[in-house]
C-alpha cells in the first residue's frame, strides 16, 4: 500500500537508530533525572512530535530543498548548535536555593519541557538528512502514492520512537527516584547533563558535512 515496502526491516532499522544515543536521548534522560517520569514522558512526546514535523517536511520535499541549499542547511545546523548550547548553559547554572533551604535543580513545567524537547528534534540537521535518506529507500518510486507513503513511515517512526523513548524515561525516571531526596544530586545530575548539552552542541555546530 502507497508503495511502502519491507516495513518489518523499516521498524527493525528504526528500533536500531533509537538505541544510539543522541540530543534527543540525552534531552529525556535529563528531564527524567531532574524530574521524574513525568517530564521524561513529556520529552519523549516533544521529540516525537519533532519527528512529526520532519515527517511532514520529508513528505512534502521540503527536506530535500533543506538539504541542497548549503546556506539554509547551515543556517539550521548553527541554530541547532547554538540551541543545544543554550539549553546547556541553563543547565549548569542551575543554583541551589538559599542559604538554609535544601539545593535543588529548578523545575521546568510540562509546556516548556514539551516545546524544548521538540525544538531540539526539529532543529537537529542530522535528523533532516535521515529522513531525507533513510525514509526513501522504503518507498518504491514508481508507486503512485508515493507521497502518502513518505508521511506514513514518518509517521510510523515517530509512533516507534515515543515507545522507545518512553520506556527510556521510565527507566531514567525510576532510578531517579532515590535521587529526589538528595536535592544536591539531583542539581549535579542537572548540570551533568547541561555539559553534555554543550558539547552536543558545539560538536553540531563545528561538523563540516
Amino acid at each position: 500500500m502507497f508503495g511502502i515496502s519491507d516495513f518489518g526491516l523499516f521498524v527493525a532499522a528504526v528500533l536500531l537508530l533509537n538505541a544510539t544515543p543522541g540530543p534527543d536521548t540525552a534531552y529525556i534522560v535529563g528531564r527524567s533525572l531532574a524530574q521524574g517520569r513525568a517530564a521524561g514522558l513529556v520529552s519523549a512526546l516533544g521529540i516525537s512530535a519533532g519527528c512529526v514535523v520532519h515527517a511532514l517536511a520529508s513528505a512534502l520535499g521540503l527536506s530535500a530543498i533543506l538539504a541542497a541549499s548549503a546556506t539554509a542547511f547551515t543556517i539550521i545546523k548553527l541554530a541547532g548548535g547554538a540551541y543545544l548550547i543554550y539549553l546547556g548553559i541553563r543547565m549548569l547554572l542551575a543554583r541551589p536555593e538559599p542559604a538554609g533551604a535544601p539545593a535543588a535543580a529548578p523545575a521546568r513545567s510540562l509546556k516548556t519541557i514539551f516545546w524544548q524537547a521538540t525544538m531540539t528534534n526539529v532543529l537537529n540537521p542530522k535528523v533532516i538528512l535521515f529522513f531525507l535518506a533513510f525514509i526513501p529507500q522504503f518507498v518504491r518510486t514508481d508507486a503512485p502514492g508515493r507521497t502518502a507513503g513518505f508521511l506514513l513511515l514518518g509517521l510510523a517512526f515517530s509512533l516507534i520512537s515515543l515507545g522507545w523513548n518512553s520506556g527510556t524515561a521510565f527507566l531514567a525516571g525510576t532510578l531517579a527516584r532515590g535521587a529526589g531526596r538528595r536535592p544536591r544530586l539531583r542539581l549535579w545530575l542537572e548540570r551533568f547533563v547541561g555539559a553534555a548539552f554543550i558539547a552536543l552542541g558545539a560538536r553540531l555546530a563545528l561538523s563540516r558535512n
